[in-house]
Protein backbone atom coordinates (compact mmCIF):
# COMPACT_ATOMS: atom_id res chain seq x y z
CA UNK A 1 0.00 0.00 0.00
CA UNK A 2 2.51 2.20 1.04
CA UNK A 3 4.22 1.60 -2.47
CA UNK A 4 1.15 2.37 -4.12
CA UNK A 5 0.84 5.31 -2.15
CA UNK A 6 4.59 6.52 -3.46
CA UNK A 7 3.94 5.56 -6.73
CA UNK A 8 0.34 8.07 -6.79
CA UNK A 9 2.53 10.96 -5.41
CA UNK A 10 5.40 10.49 -7.55
CA UNK A 11 3.17 10.98 -10.44
CA UNK A 12 0.74 13.65 -9.28
CA UNK A 13 4.50 15.57 -8.70
CA UNK A 14 5.60 14.98 -12.42
CA UNK A 15 2.31 15.76 -13.90
CA UNK A 16 2.43 19.03 -11.94
CA UNK A 17 5.73 19.49 -12.89
CA UNK A 18 4.81 19.43 -16.42
CA UNK A 19 1.93 21.37 -15.91
CA UNK A 20 3.83 24.12 -14.37
CA UNK A 21 6.56 24.01 -17.24
CA UNK A 22 3.89 24.23 -20.10
CA UNK A 23 2.16 27.15 -18.07
CA UNK A 24 5.91 29.32 -17.43
CA UNK A 25 6.83 28.70 -20.87
CA UNK A 26 3.15 29.61 -22.72
CA UNK A 27 3.40 32.79 -20.07
CA UNK A 28 6.77 33.35 -21.49
CA UNK A 29 6.23 33.51 -24.89
CA UNK A 30 2.90 35.78 -24.09
CA UNK A 31 5.31 38.38 -22.66
CA UNK A 32 7.51 37.97 -25.67
CA UNK A 33 4.52 38.60 -28.11
CA UNK A 34 3.53 41.58 -25.99
CA UNK A 35 6.96 43.15 -26.02
CA UNK A 36 6.81 43.10 -29.68
CA UNK A 37 9.17 40.05 -30.41
CA UNK A 38 6.69 38.37 -32.60
CA UNK A 39 9.31 35.84 -33.90
CA UNK A 40 10.64 34.63 -30.51
CA UNK A 41 7.35 34.30 -29.68
CA UNK A 42 6.86 31.99 -31.91
CA UNK A 43 9.55 30.24 -31.63
CA UNK A 44 9.36 29.74 -28.02
CA UNK A 45 5.21 28.47 -28.60
CA UNK A 46 6.97 25.91 -31.65
CA UNK A 47 9.06 24.27 -28.77
CA UNK A 48 6.01 23.97 -26.66
CA UNK A 49 3.95 22.46 -28.90
CA UNK A 50 6.88 20.22 -29.70
CA UNK A 51 6.70 18.80 -26.29
CA UNK A 52 2.78 19.60 -25.17
CA UNK A 53 1.12 17.12 -27.25
CA UNK A 54 -2.37 17.34 -25.69
CA UNK A 55 -3.17 21.20 -25.93
CA UNK A 56 -3.88 22.55 -29.26
CA UNK A 57 -2.67 26.32 -27.95
CA UNK A 58 0.77 26.38 -28.50
CA UNK A 59 0.28 25.33 -32.26
CA UNK A 60 -2.62 27.77 -32.28
CA UNK A 61 -0.63 30.83 -31.20
CA UNK A 62 2.44 29.53 -33.84
CA UNK A 63 -0.21 30.36 -36.37
CA UNK A 64 -1.89 32.98 -35.35
CA UNK A 65 1.53 35.02 -34.45
CA UNK A 66 2.10 34.13 -38.23
CA UNK A 67 -0.88 35.26 -39.82
CA UNK A 68 -1.05 38.55 -37.58
CA UNK A 69 2.38 39.39 -38.95
CA UNK A 70 1.63 39.09 -42.72
CA UNK A 71 -1.19 41.95 -42.18
CA UNK A 72 2.29 44.93 -41.63
CA UNK A 73 4.22 42.96 -44.02
CA UNK A 74 5.40 44.08 -47.76
CA UNK A 75 7.66 41.63 -48.47
CA UNK A 76 5.77 38.76 -50.42
CA UNK A 77 8.43 36.10 -50.21
CA UNK A 78 8.15 37.19 -46.09
CA UNK A 79 4.25 37.14 -46.75
CA UNK A 80 4.48 33.35 -48.51
CA UNK A 81 6.64 32.03 -45.80
CA UNK A 82 4.48 33.14 -42.54
CA UNK A 83 1.47 31.66 -44.37
CA UNK A 84 2.80 28.44 -44.71
CA UNK A 85 4.85 28.30 -41.26
CA UNK A 86 1.11 29.41 -39.93
CA UNK A 87 -0.75 26.66 -42.23
CA UNK A 88 1.92 24.32 -41.38
CA UNK A 89 1.20 24.39 -37.60
CA UNK A 90 -2.66 24.85 -37.67
CA UNK A 91 -2.62 21.48 -39.90
CA UNK A 92 -1.04 19.68 -37.47
CA UNK A 93 -3.39 20.35 -34.71
CA UNK A 94 -6.94 19.81 -37.52
CA UNK A 95 -5.46 16.72 -38.11
CA UNK A 96 -6.10 15.65 -33.92
CA UNK A 97 -9.45 17.58 -34.03
CA UNK A 98 -12.05 18.47 -36.01
CA UNK A 99 -14.57 19.82 -33.36
CA UNK A 100 -13.02 22.75 -32.35
CA UNK A 101 -14.21 26.34 -33.43
CA UNK A 102 -11.08 27.99 -32.46
CA UNK A 103 -9.00 26.14 -35.63
CA UNK A 104 -11.51 26.93 -38.20
CA UNK A 105 -11.31 30.75 -37.00
CA UNK A 106 -7.52 30.34 -37.42
CA UNK A 107 -7.74 28.86 -40.38
CA UNK A 108 -10.33 31.49 -41.96
CA UNK A 109 -7.79 34.39 -40.86
CA UNK A 110 -5.01 32.59 -42.57
CA UNK A 111 -7.04 32.40 -46.03
CA UNK A 112 -7.76 36.03 -45.48
CA UNK A 113 -3.89 36.98 -45.41
CA UNK A 114 -3.73 35.38 -48.39
CA UNK A 115 -6.66 37.18 -49.65
CA UNK A 116 -4.99 40.93 -48.16
CA UNK A 117 -1.63 40.18 -49.70
CA UNK A 118 -2.40 39.92 -53.28
CA UNK A 119 -6.29 40.87 -53.78
CA UNK A 120 -6.24 40.43 -57.59
CA UNK A 121 -4.75 37.14 -57.41
CA UNK A 122 -5.68 35.48 -54.14
CA UNK A 123 -9.78 37.06 -53.82
CA UNK A 124 -11.08 34.43 -55.94
CA UNK A 125 -8.97 31.90 -54.94
CA UNK A 126 -9.80 31.91 -50.96
CA UNK A 127 -12.87 34.06 -50.60
CA UNK A 128 -15.07 30.76 -50.74
CA UNK A 129 -12.53 28.79 -48.41
CA UNK A 130 -12.85 31.79 -45.24
CA UNK A 131 -16.37 31.46 -45.87
CA UNK A 132 -16.57 27.83 -45.38
CA UNK A 133 -13.91 27.70 -42.78
CA UNK A 134 -16.32 30.51 -40.90
CA UNK A 135 -19.30 28.64 -41.78
CA UNK A 136 -17.67 25.17 -39.93
CA UNK A 137 -16.78 26.93 -37.20
CA UNK A 138 -20.42 28.02 -36.35
CA UNK A 139 -22.38 24.68 -37.00
CA UNK A 140 -19.44 23.46 -34.42
CA UNK A 141 -19.54 26.98 -32.01
CA UNK A 142 -22.61 29.47 -33.34
CA UNK A 143 -22.18 31.63 -30.51
CA UNK A 144 -17.98 32.21 -30.91
CA UNK A 145 -17.28 35.64 -30.53
CA UNK A 146 -14.06 35.28 -33.16
CA UNK A 147 -16.60 33.06 -35.30
CA UNK A 148 -18.95 35.59 -35.49
CA UNK A 149 -17.12 38.53 -35.65
CA UNK A 150 -14.87 37.05 -38.47
CA UNK A 151 -17.29 36.70 -40.82
CA UNK A 152 -19.03 39.58 -40.60
CA UNK A 153 -15.47 41.07 -40.66
CA UNK A 154 -14.24 39.30 -43.93
CA UNK A 155 -17.46 40.91 -45.66
CA UNK A 156 -18.08 44.14 -44.50
CA UNK A 157 -14.20 44.34 -45.99
CA UNK A 158 -15.28 42.97 -49.82
CA UNK A 159 -18.81 45.19 -49.49
CA UNK A 160 -17.31 47.82 -51.79
CA UNK A 161 -16.89 45.38 -54.41
CA UNK A 162 -19.47 43.15 -53.88
CA UNK A 163 -22.41 45.53 -52.89
CA UNK A 164 -23.49 43.46 -50.23
CA UNK A 165 -25.67 45.41 -47.96
CA UNK A 166 -23.86 46.08 -44.99
CA UNK A 167 -26.95 46.63 -42.15
CA UNK A 168 -27.02 42.87 -41.08
CA UNK A 169 -23.28 42.63 -41.19
CA UNK A 170 -22.78 45.18 -39.09
CA UNK A 171 -26.22 43.50 -36.70
CA UNK A 172 -23.36 40.48 -36.71
CA UNK A 173 -20.42 43.17 -35.19
CA UNK A 174 -22.78 43.66 -32.78
CA UNK A 175 -23.84 40.74 -31.83
CA UNK A 176 -19.95 39.02 -31.86
CA UNK A 177 -19.40 41.66 -29.25
CA UNK A 178 -22.60 41.03 -27.09
CA UNK A 179 -20.86 37.54 -27.06
CA UNK A 180 -17.34 38.63 -26.46
CA UNK A 181 -18.96 39.92 -22.76
CA UNK A 182 -20.15 36.59 -21.64
CA UNK A 183 -17.72 34.35 -23.59
CA UNK A 184 -15.74 32.11 -21.27
CA UNK A 185 -12.36 30.86 -22.24
CA UNK A 186 -11.57 27.17 -21.32
CA UNK A 187 -8.45 27.94 -19.98
CA UNK A 188 -6.03 30.84 -19.14
CA UNK A 189 -4.11 30.59 -22.18
CA UNK A 190 -7.21 29.73 -24.64
CA UNK A 191 -8.13 32.58 -26.91
CA UNK A 192 -9.45 35.55 -26.02
CA UNK A 193 -8.49 38.02 -28.99
CA UNK A 194 -10.68 39.94 -31.62
CA UNK A 195 -12.87 42.55 -28.94
CA UNK A 196 -10.43 45.55 -29.91
CA UNK A 197 -10.93 44.70 -33.51
CA UNK A 198 -14.72 44.35 -33.80
CA UNK A 199 -15.15 47.52 -31.76
CA UNK A 200 -13.27 49.50 -34.34
CA UNK A 201 -15.32 47.71 -36.73
CA UNK A 202 -18.64 49.07 -34.92
CA UNK A 203 -17.03 52.52 -35.25
CA UNK A 204 -16.83 52.00 -38.81
CA UNK A 205 -20.37 50.79 -39.46
CA UNK A 206 -21.71 54.12 -37.07
CA UNK A 207 -20.35 56.82 -39.29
Amino acid sequence: MKKIITTIALLVAVISSAQTQFEQGMGKAFALWGEGKSMEASAMFERIAGVEKNSYLPNYYVALINTTSVFTEKDKTKIDLLLTKAQDALDIEMIKDQNNAELYAMQALIYTGWVVADPMTNGMKYSAKVMEAYAKGKAIDPNNPRIVFGEADYQLGGAKWTGVDTKPLCAQVDKAIELFATFKPATAFSPKWGLERALESQKKCKK
